[in-house]
């Protein structure tokens, strides 16, 4: 499959339905994440602007959420944060596509990606990823009240999460997180670098990332667990860590799109 030469302003055609792998192994994950890391290095003034950006994101949910007078609902915010890493990324996406195919890297370019093929797909996907996060606070809310109502305790403090109400409440509410936090990464891990590369609507897209999910099971849970524990870890020293993290992680993304769609 060609890698095509886009310009954003320019008519593109539209291409046959992807042809999705099923052969995807655990070493092809660490080839995308040796290939992340190299296009990271390769290309550290992109890496570094979404990581920045990302992290700003972070710590404006963090700021918002404690200085509200909510600091209970810092934990479902934080959990529901890295389910907009995928549409941040996508700048990483062009990026990693240009310098594979030798084409000019400029920031226009780069910037530019959330445009399409000018057939706005791309954000309509970021409504898509704006409409999850939100519906996750919703339930994280709904699971709150039933807990927290039953207990009789306001949620004004941290320490009510470690009464038996709020350590039940912790656990439904990981167990519903997960659950959603794994459709939604089957539905955009392949969909959004393939709307950077191909000329498809966003269905044709998410139905190819639901598929490479379900045809290489084993190996699509191991880089969902690959990127929730890097980002997990990264969100820590108060979300520095993922200056780094997220572009290595976007870029290898990208690379082990290109592996499962041919």
């Amino acid at each position: 499959m060609s890698v095509l030469e886009h310009d954003p302003a320019l008519p593109q055609p539209m291409l046959p339905p992807p042809q999705v792998a099923d052969d995807l192994t655990l070493a092809d994950l660490g080839a995308a994440l040796k290939a992340g890391w190299r296009d990271f290095r390769s290309l550290p003034q992109f890496g570094l602007f979404f990581g920045g950006f990302y992290v700003l994101a972070g710590l404006a949910i963090g700021w918002f959420t404690v200085t509200g007078g909510e600091p209970t609902w810092l934990i479902p915010a934080m959990a529901g944060f890295p389910l907009v890493a995928p549409f941040i990324a996508v700048g990483l996406y062009e990026a990693s596509r240009r310098r594979e195919a030798g084409e000019p890297l400029s920031w226009r370019a780069v910037l530019g990606t959330l445009k399409g093929h000018g057939d706005d797909q791309i954000l309509s996907m970021g409504v898509i990823v704006f409409v999850a996060f939100s519906f996750w606070m919703i339930i994280a809310h709904a699971i709150f009240a039933i807990f927290m109502a039953e207990s009789g305790m306001g949620g004004d403090s941290l320490a009510a999460l470690l009464t038996p109400a709020g350590l039940a409440m912790l656990t439904v509410g990981s167990t519903v997180g997960a659950v959603m936090a794994f459709a939604f990464y089957a539905m955009t891990v392949i969909s959004l670098p393939m709307l950077v590369e191909r000329k498809v609507d966003f269905l044709t897209a998410i139905i190819a990332s639901f598929a490479v999910v379900r045809r290489n099971p084993v190996v699509m849970l191991g880089w969902a667990a690959t990127i929730a524990g890097l980002l997990f870890m990264a969100m820590l020293p108060a979300f520095l860590g993922l200056v780094a993290a997220l572009p290595v992680l976007g870029h290898a993304t990208w690379h082990l799109y290109r592996r499962a769609v041919r």
